[in-house]
């Protein structure tokens, strides 16, 4: 049974609370950083975010399948590659949950400010991993709810903001631009303001997450959307509130900024509307990070990138495994930087910056490898070029203005990237443990051999997991490219070839002779060649993978042309290696 797929506004809400609730704060964030000028950096950033806007329309029109910059390296990279991507992915969820947590319970206590707000942010946190355990996740409806609201109430904020400046003047503008430039000039100013407002658009790539629940045509609108938004708040609340207050005072009212604002132009009751919006859209992005994560991490498992461990089930369908490893993650965050929002959003940016460079280098790894796929529009390689130097440039900025937040972010990235490495290599850590453990049998000869024997087991069972190759009658050094690029990236001796056929179609003398001699020259893998009649359809992989067992995402197929029935994402996971 088909699933009902989002339109266009449900869509753009689930994915436009996570980026237009960085209005909260990246306006601050901004103005800290380039002070009268910060509006000019949030314009550079809406600038770089159209350039986006091609690069991500390409890569997931010719790609629409879940899992973001992980699964558009593992389609046209290596599986190493993609792990790393979904590191720094998980990485940026984890601190998207805890900022956004945090910046909700900061808000919620310029109204209430009776309770601490670290234990707060923990309690929400814990909140948010049993509603998800429970299989409680994100509702397109009460989404699109909060993000009108949200976008209700930016727009009250904007009316009062004008309506403060047309009764005071520009008097408190023209005092701030008489100020001398932070960092010395304008040009730095701008350099460090569009490195921090960079923060502004993170969120950007989670519709790329979920583009198969979306209708055809949906995620390219999503995009627009989400580029709109963020062009006209981002900017404008920043030019607003150099208008309104002195720059001196920004720093200090830094957490539940925009309530301040409210307080000043509108009185005590559009700060209170102010905080329970916030509360609300910032709290629709620590449940869209849970979910993201979830769906990540079990597309990482399933690939067996991940123990199996994490696939375990409860009643109600949840991950529950999953769910609670990152929740230990993001409080560990919060443990760390002790909910201070600048390291908090060092990290952020950091991880998710790297994300969007690698979805840069996604798109051009997409047009050097993958040229024959069908996609709805192309990013000129100058625009893709342009993009990934604006990327470096504002890591560049974000790791000088604090190089020790720089050492925050490398403590969660490198041992999680040292685990993805273990998992992908475990082949090769087993063996050299079975063997370890033979050079010590002699002294401990009944330990040893038990763990010998669950040793053997593991590995058998790693390598006894089949893999099916779609082939069109190729020759000998494609069939070889496949062969090679299955020793790199997977563990197994198993290979099925399977060839579909026409009715009274023969295979190929020469594709049999050629499959004859691969298999003598890949002894350890057991090959079988397979003849099927009838057509290569969505339905065909479908029965062959519940017939035989195997996981579609361990089914390969080259690069199909123009020519080709179907969409990638209609195979249901099906990978793309030549």
């Amino acid at each position: 049974m088909s699933t009902k797929k989002l339109s266009e506004w449900y869509a753009t809400a689930i994915c436009g609370n996570d980026i237009t609730s960085s209005c909260l704060y990246v306006s601050a964030l901004a103005i800290v950083a380039a002070g009268q000028y910060a509006w000019v950096a949030l314009l550079m950033v809406a600038a770089v975010l159209f350039l986006f806007r091609k690069i991500y329309g390409e890569v997931v029109g010719a790609l629409p399948l879940n899992g973001g910059a992980y699964n558009v390296l593992l389609n046209t990279t290596t599986k190493s590659n993609a792990s790393i991507a979904a590191c720094l992915t998980i990485l940026s969820y984890m601190a998207t949950a805890v900022i956004s947590s945090s910046e909700a319970m900061h808000y919620l206590h310029h109204i209430l400010p009776y309770f601490n707000v670290n234990i707060a942010t923990f309690v929400l946190l814990l909140i948010f991993l049993g509603l998800t355990i429970l299989g409680i996740s994100e509702s397109a409806v009460v989404a699109l709810i909060i993000f009108l609201f949200h976008l209700a109430t930016m727009g009250l904020l904007i009316g009062s903001c004008f309506f403060f400046v047309w009764q005071h003047g520009f008097s408190i503008l023209i005092d701030n631009f008489h100020l001398p430039a932070r960092n010395g000039s304008i040009l730095t100013a701008i350099f460090f303001g569009f490195s921090a407002a960079m923060l502004g658009i993170s969120g950007f790539e989670s519709s790329s997450n979920f583009v198969e629940e979306q209708e055809r045509g949906v995620f390219a609108k999503t995009l627009r959307n989400m580029w709109i938004a963020v062009s006209v708040l981002n900017p404008m609340i920043a030019f607003l509130v150099i208008c309104i207050i002195p720059i001196s005072a920004v720093e200090s009212h830094q957490n539940s900024f925009l309530s301040y604002i409210g307080t000043l132009t509108g009185g005590k009751w559009l700060a209170t509307i102010i905080s329970i919006n916030a509360v609300s859209v910032l709290s629709g992005a620590v449940l869209t990070s849970f979910v993201g994560v979830n769906g990540l991490i079990k597309r990482m498992t399933l690939d067996r990138i991940l123990p199996n461990y994490f696939l375990k089930e409860n009643k109600r369908g949840s991950t529950y495994r999953i769910l609670i490893l990152f929740f230990l993650l993001c409080l560990s965050v919060l443990l760390v930087t002790r909910g201070q929002l600048a390291p908090l959003a060092a990290v952020y940016a950091l991880s998710f910056l790297t994300v969007m460079a690698s979805f840069a280098l996604g798109n051009i790894l997409l047009k050097l490898r993958r040229s024959r796929l069908p996609r709805p529009e192309y990013a000129k390689p100058g625009v893709v070029l342009l993009a990934f130097a604006a990327i470096i440039i504002a890591l560049y900025g974000n790791i000088m203005t604090k190089p020790q937040y720089l050492v925050t972010f490398l403590q969660y990235f490198i041992p999680s990237v040292l685990i993805i490495l273990a998992m992908l290599l475990r082949k090769d850590i087993l063996h050299f443990i079975v063997n370890l453990l033979q050079s010590l049998s002699k002294n401990y000869k009944k330990y040893t051999l038990t763990r010998q024997r669950s040793l053997y087991r593991s590995l058998k069972k790693l390598y006894e997991q089949d893999f099916v190759f779609f082939s069109k009658g190729d020759d000998i050094a494609t069939l070889n490219k496949v062969m090679m690029y299955l020793h790199e990236n997977e563990v197994t001796n198993k290979m099925k070839i399977v060839t579909i056929l026409q009715e009274a179609q023969q295979p190929d003398p020469k594709f049999l002779a050629d499959f004859d001699t691969l298999d003598r020259a890949y002894p350890e893998v057991d090959m079988e060649y397979v003849t099927l009649l009838g057509d290569f359809t969505p339905e065909l992989v479908e029965e062959l993978s519940n017939k035989w067992g195997i996981p579609k995402n361990f089914m390969f197929i080259s690069s199909p042309g123009e020519k080709f029935s179907y969409r990638v994402d209609e195979l249901g996971g099906v990978r793309l290696i030549l």
